[in-house]
């Protein structure tokens, strides 16, 4: 099969490669901090240098402007997500915390569509309103929880930052351009985050194994991907997508860490990946009109 003669499918393709890399990258994340006990924002800080290093490798002594009021959106939104990321698991549990990103991604995403009178199809709204609520029965942690507030804020912060950044990536040209400055610029603002919590804690090598790994490709070469696709995407359809990043960590989860396969996990990901694919078809339908 030829995908060029595809379009669609060469889209579809695409995304769902960046979708294996945003999960990938959860999972080792998870392995870096929990298992081999690197610090959380000095895992993130490492993931955003080998991200940049992955990034100039790729571009070939190309120059990459840093100049420019949306490189330093980029890059702020970048360090928002990935400080707020790091921050919210020092204290919430892992479900909830991942419920509360993706919850406050998809609400500013379609916020921002609503907001800019995009036209969204109801048979997209019904399909992220049954994805939401898949991954709702897949992560609300099950027993009593005690929710730190501090824990949910900063990942609130955390979601807000990876949709603007998700949506500022639309108007890019260049994707490994933007994403590569937008790392660079971010790299300093980590390092910052860091000398505020003054203690950057105990480095092990596996831990800074992980955070060089999802830094380079699952980070780096994913988000330039990312960038990449996200011009034939609508605000909503990129939202939508993203809501299987969680099901799909899941199932890694199961095949890499021996993490239990039960009920509600597969009930969960059936809906949210019927949701998806709802969403999908009116956009492939619709694709020609921009919708």
């Amino acid at each position: 099969m030829q995908l060029g003669r595809h379009p669609m499918m060469r889209l579809f393709l695409l995304v769902s490669v960046v979708m294996c890399a945003f999960a990938g990258n959860s999972i080792l994340t998870r392995l870096g901090i929990s298992r081999y006990g690197i610090d959380p924002l000095t895992f993130g800080a490492i993931r955003v240098a080998a991200g940049a290093a992955a990034l100039l490798i790729l571009r070939r002594g190309r120059g990459v402007a840093l100049q420019g009021r949306r490189r330093w959106a980029g890059a702020g939104t970048l360090a928002i997500y990935m400080i707020g990321f790091s921050l919210a698991y020092l204290s919430l549990p892992a479900g909830l915390g991942a419920l509360i990103l993706f919850a406050t991604v998809q609400g500013a995403m379609f916020t921002t569509a609503v907001w800019r009178r995009q036209a969204v199809p109801v048979r997209r709204w019904v399909g992220m309103g049954l994805a939401l609520v898949g991954l709702v029965i897949l992560l609300w942690p099950a027993g009593p929880v005690r929710v730190d507030p501090a824990g949910a804020v900063a990942m609130v912060c955390a979601g807000i930052g990876w949709g603007a950044y998700t949506l500022l990536g639309q108007a890019e040209r260049d994707a490994t351009a933007a994403t590569t400055a937008n790392f660079l610029l971010c790299l300093p603002l980590m390092v910052a985050g860091i000398l505020t919590q003054g203690d950057p804690g105990v480095l092990s090598g596996a831990g800074v194994a992980t955070a060089v790994l999802a830094g380079a490709v699952t980070s780096g070469l994913g988000y330039a991907l990312w960038y990449r696709v996200l011009p034939g995407l609508t605000v909503t359809a990129a939202a939508v997508a993203q809501l299987s990043v969680p099901v799909l960590a899941v199932v890694g989860g199961i095949l890499l860490l021996s993490e239990p396969l039960t009920p509600r996990i597969s009930l969960a990901a059936v809906m949210v990946l019927a949701g998806i694919g709802l969403s999908s078809l009116r956009q492939r339908r619709m694709g020609s009109s921009g919708s």
